[in-house]
């Protein structure tokens, strides 16, 4: 079944996605620990999937600040998409599939 979404929620549905994968992208440069923190040697056996662990330094303060930052805007974002008045247009499955549609909808414009 296709569903006709409105442009304002495919439109927030795709910053969604942006602010996803800007927060996974910000993730994969941060250290380790958000306090500094003292690494090991994988001969300790405490599991790490990288070996030696090295030290982390911790977040830096404009680090922190930009990990909230996107939290707070996919906290709203995820808030806008959920609670957008389409979804009263749809009952039980059909939400669900529809919901599951929007996630995987072609981000491009026609």
């Amino acid at each position: 079944m296709t569903y006709e979404f409105p442009p304002r929620l495919c439109a927030l549905q795709l910053q969604l996605h942006r602010v996803r994968a800007d927060s996974v992208r910000l993730s994969a440069e941060l250290p380790w620990s958000v306090e500094p923190m003292p690494g090991w040697p994988a001969s300790e056996h405490r599991f790490s999937h990288r070996g030696d662990v090295p030290d982390s330094a911790g977040y830096t303060p404009e680090q922190k600040a930009a990990q909230d930052r996107l939290r707070k805007r996919e906290l709203r974002l995820a808030a806008a998409v959920g609670t957008d008045p389409f979804w009263g247009t749809l009952a039980g499955e059909d939400r669900v599939k529809a919901r599951m549609a929007l996630k995987h909808a072609d981000p491009t414009p026609e």
